[in-house]
């Protein structure tokens, strides 16, 4: 069992709120500026290992083939796209950032992925292969849509 804190989150946990305080002083210094986002993202990229680099890899490959509007960026450390107004669309989420069993690729709410009632906006991702790479493309442009 992970140690905890006071305030009752785990290190890991800590540590990603850190970094996303440090995710945005850096955003607010260099604007929504595609270069310095994927500058940040592709750093993020290369400090992955094994599956959660090729599926950051291939998240980032997707996106800049299906959705070259999104602006790579860097959510709590982890690679992520966002729309015009700033706000996340897609992101990854490495299974090694807080020891989980998979990696996953999520969708916030200003992905248009609505279906009736109720629809998926995270997918749990163990390889990045030709299937899940199709998939992950049906979606994203579904996201932006």
């Amino acid at each position: 069992m992970a140690k905890t804190t006071s305030d009752g989150l785990s290190q890991e946990e800590r540590e990603a709120v850190k970094q996303r305080a440090k995710e945005l002083r850096d955003q607010a210094k260099a604007g929504k500026s595609r270069e310095a986002g994927t500058k940040q993202v592709l750093e993020a990229i290369a400090k992955l290992d094994g599956t959660d680099k090729e599926i950051a890899e291939g998240l980032h490959k997707v996106v800049g083939e299906v959705a070259p509007d999104l602006v790579p960026k860097t959510f709590y450390g982890f690679p992520a796209y966002a729309n015009a107004n700033g706000k996340v669309v897609v992101f990854t989420q490495p299974a090694s950032k807080f020891k989980t069993r998979y990696a996953t690729i999520n969708f916030d709410e200003p992905a248009h992925l609505d279906d009736g009632d109720i629809w998926s906006t995270g997918f749990a991702v163990l390889a990045w292969t030709p299937a899940v790479e199709k998939k992950i493309s049906e979606l994203v442009a579904t996201a932006v849509a």
